[in-house]
């Protein structure tokens, strides 16, 4: 997967808790290493191991999951002949415990976790050497039971040392009037009385130490000096022997190597299993389905980072359609369904739970690559509009039916008309290419692409315009607006800025609706142009619609064909008598006969006469086009909706005879 992608969808984030929520250093190390997988028997495995993570953390069970602080160091040193200390094989004691408990508990959880629990079949406690270390060693010390010698030397030590006690007793009561302070201290691992420098010669014995100050001598009494060289000596002995004893010890955890290591392996696969689980618990994850094809299907889905109160995604791709194009206003959370749908795919495809109702599908993506962001790089010199060309490109690379590409912000960061167009001819390639595409636009141009496509549908960010506030709720089939200057408002800019703003507006819609009467002129007298002139100009190159054909290729030479479809006003047909094309001006009545305007001129044919040329589909916007530009001159349309306004004495409209 593309590691820009994981961090722009906030990837990292999951990754993060998932390491959190451990408890152990390895694993950690495993959560650390999650991506997602190709694989749909892998992915599936890994969400029933989730799942029933979360199953058994909600049955309120306390799972016995160990730390195993030390362990994974003892580890690598087995097998290298190394003698271990007390506190190395207590430690190692203390987590075959909990291997054992582990394999108690999970035998008594088989009903609730069948899968996780049978892994807890291959562990092995090592009962002989577990009974063993808890025999011999207690509070990080070798136990006098850990073998007959050391229990023999320490006898003889602590037999030794309550004879120097009560030696030392007694010194201390003979000596006093010398001493320093009244205390036994120790110096070298002996014995010995705090005399004053003075007085030196009243306590006989060896001087072992001085103070800072040289006015205090620690000496070994004369009388305690025979059994402090017997108790050294003891002591010597209960060394070689705990020597012994740790050899003997660490030889026999050596023989358990392989199974201390499959516990080990075990042990930190629980612990990442339950990290997941309680990630799962944390935004209510629940185990979706997975699908062969490359579809998406998301029902009540919520992004995992917003917490329970965000607004539930519904959301389709790949079904009935391959792209789906976003709009609506900025802050509307049309970024953050984008980032929904593709993190929830990452997270899936990692056997994590998701955020979403049952009866959601996913399928299995090779590739998912996000444009969310401005990308702007100073180190890499990228600017807003590069760093998208640079995502477009590694998209184009990939693209097939097993990708989910995301893009913000279509057409952003360029000269509009240029973006736009370039917007349209990248979903294009990508719609004939079969990749998965969730975009996000503010063009209307792009709206009305996706409207006119097979294969991309629109969908809205919900705005209610009573309080001005985005509802942050998807709504398919629609193309939704901007509202910029309701939120604008909203906001608090002056009104003076608002009232010139919406001013300039309406100046250049007048402006383009001039340029489209025009442009609509030009391509009236480019379709009644004959049919026998060499070159044909192209209708609408702006989108890219292809030449018209010439009228001979259409014409037949047997009798006029019936038309597959009924006129519809504003059609461009072919005239058979006239031998040239017009404008359906009134559809076909009760005897068939259509009213065609030819150069200004309404004339009447039978439909038989006539043959389809060009759907007024192709040559108009929308629905919603006004066709009077077609059929009216600018001044009868200024004189109309001058009429629409209010009642002018003398004001009227001849039109000529049909």
């Amino acid at each position: 997967m593309n590691e820009a992608t994981l961090r722009k969808l906030e990837y990292d984030k999951i990754k993060q808790m998932t390491v959190e929520l451990t408890v152990s250093v390895a694993g950690r190390r495993l959560a650390e290493n999650m991506q997602p997988s190709l694989s749909k028997r892998q992915i599936e495995a890994w969400q029933t191991e989730t799942f029933e993570a979360s199953e058994l953390l909600g049955s309120g069970a306390s799972i016995p999951l160990s730390a195993m602080e030390g362990i994974e160091a003892f580890l690598v040193l087995l097998g290298k002949g190394r003698s271990y200390n007390e506190g190395e094989l207590e430690s190692l004691s203390v987590w075959l415990a909990s291997v054992a408990q582990m394999k108690k508990y999970m035998r008594g959880k088989m009903h609730i976790a069948p899968t996780i629990a049978s892994y807890a079949e291959s562990l092995d406690d090592c009962k002989p050497l577990r009974e063993e270390l808890e025999r011999c060693i207690r509070y990080g010390r070798l136990t006098d039971e850990a073998s007959p010698d050391l229990g023999y030397v320490r006898r003889h030590i602590y037999s030794t040392e309550d004879k120097i006690s009560r030696k030392m007793d007694h010194a201390l009561s003979k000596y006093r009037s010398s001493l320093q302070e009244s205390i036994v201290s120790k110096r070298r691992e002996r014995f010995v009385l705090a005399v004053k420098r003075e007085l030196r010669k009243q306590v006989p014995g060896t001087v072992l130490d001085e103070s800072s100050s040289g006015q205090t001598l620690f000496i070994e009494p004369l009388d305690v000096s025979e059994l402090q060289q017997e108790l050294a000596e003891w002591r010597a002995a209960e060394e070689r022997e705990r020597i012994v004893v740790l050899s003997q010890l660490s030889q026999l955890a050596e023989e358990y190597a392989h199974a201390l290591e499959t516990d080990a392996q075990a042990m930190a696969s629980f612990d990442f299993i339950m990290a997941r689980g309680k990630l799962a618990r944390g935004y209510e994850g629940r185990r979706v389905a997975l699908s062969e094809q490359p579809v998406i299907w998301l029902k009540s889905a919520r992004h995992p980072l917003l917490g329970a109160g965000s607004m539930p995604l519904d959301a389709e791709l790949g079904m009935r359609w391959k792209q789906l194009i976003i709009t609506g206003p900025n802050t509307g959370g049309k970024t953050v369904s984008l980032k929904t749908i593709g993190l929830l795919v990452l997270m899936a495809q990692s056997g994590l739970l998701i955020p979403a109702e049952e009866g959601s599908l996913l399928g299995i993506f090779r590739h998912v690559i996000a444009d969310v962001g401005d990308g702007q790089s100073l180190e890499q010199s990228l600017s807003t509009f590069s760093s998208h060309i640079a995502v477009l490109k590694e998209m184009f690379d990939v693209a097939d039916s097993r990708s989910l590409l995301l893009l913000d912000e279509m057409a952003a960061g360029t000269d509009p008309s240029e973006g736009i167009a370039l917007s349209i001819a990248v979903l294009e390639m990508l719609l004939e290419r079969g990749a998965l595409v969730g975009a996000t636009t503010h063009f209307n141009e792009i709206k009305s692409f996706a409207a006119r496509t097979p294969g991309c549908q629109n969908g809205r960010m919900a705005f209610d315009p009573v309080t001005l506030k985005p509802l942050y709720r998807l709504e398919i089939g629609e193309a939704g607006d901007s509202h910029a200057f309701a939120i604008a408002r909203r906001f608090g800019l002056p009104e003076t800025v608002m009232l010139r703003a919406e001013q300039l507006l309406t100046d250049k819609k007048e402006h383009h609706e001039n340029k489209d009467s025009i442009a609509v002129n030009s391509i009236r007298s480019e379709v009644v142009r004959k049919p026998t002139e060499e070159k044909k100009p192209s209708l609408m190159p702006s989108l890219g619609r292809p030449p018209l054909q010439h009228a001979s290729e259409l014409e037949s030479t047997a009798e006029p064909a019936k038309p597959k479809r009924a006129f519809q006003k504003g059609d461009v047909v072919w005239i058979y008598p006239l031998k040239r094309s017009g404008f359906v001006y009134r559809p076909a009545d009760e005897r068939g006969n259509v009213i065609v305007q030819v150069k200004g001129e309404k004339l009447n044919f039978n439909q038989k006469r006539l043959k389809p040329y060009i759907a007024k589909e192709k040559l108009y916007p929308g629905e919603s086009y006004d066709l009077d530009i077609v059929f009216e001159s600018k001044e009868h349309r200024k004189v109309r909706h001058e009429m629409s306004r209010k009642h002018v004495e003398g004001l009227e409209i001849i039109l000529p005879p049909e």
